[in-house]
């Protein structure tokens, strides 16, 4: 019995901080204005876990069109940024002036991305790898961004 006591003692503040984590994701998904997200992409833009690599849905799509937060639906890149850079995952070499927030990674080394407007994570940012002309990687998770076709930008324009 003493250890059973013991046991629980040991893992009540684990159990208590993943029922507050949980309630802090679900007050954050549930804004007035926010898209409700999937498991997976609560997964990766509040919890900050990285989709598997090649396994995205927006990694080879090259249509005409912006790049959304999932979330709460900024216009983050266009698709004129987008290149194939053999990652696993969309990459971009420049986001819309103003939508993206750059901050240190918790694992010291990298710069983690994330959208200006709600602060949902979106992947890492790598200079210098010269991949194209502005020397920029944003690696982004298909699972962060939604895509609206160039048409869907002209209609919306349109009806403003």
């Amino acid at each position: 019995m003493r250890k059973i006591i013991i046991a629980l003692l040991f893992l009540l503040p684990f159990v208590v901080s993943g029922c507050k984590q949980k309630t802090e994701a679900q007050e954050v998904a549930t804004k007035p204005g926010y898209n409700k997200l999937t498991p997976e992409q609560e997964a990766v833009i509040v919890n900050k876990e990285t989709e598997m690599p090649f396994t995205g849905k927006y990694l080879k799509d090259m249509g005409e069109g912006i790049y959304v937060c999932a979330r709460c639906n900024a216009p983050l890149y266009t698709s004129k940024s987008k290149f194939d850079s053999h990652c696993g995952w969309p990459s971009f070499d420049d986001e819309i002036k103003g939508a993206v927030k750059r901050l240190p990674d918790a694992d010291g080394m990298r710069t983690e991305i994330e959208c200006a407007k709600c602060g949902a994570h979106l992947g890492h940012v790598f200079l210098g790898e010269g991949l194209t002309a502005k020397n920029t990687r944003h690696c982004v998770n298909s699972l962060s961004l939604k895509f609206i076709p160039a048409a869907e930008v002209n209609k919306m324009k349109q009806h403003q």
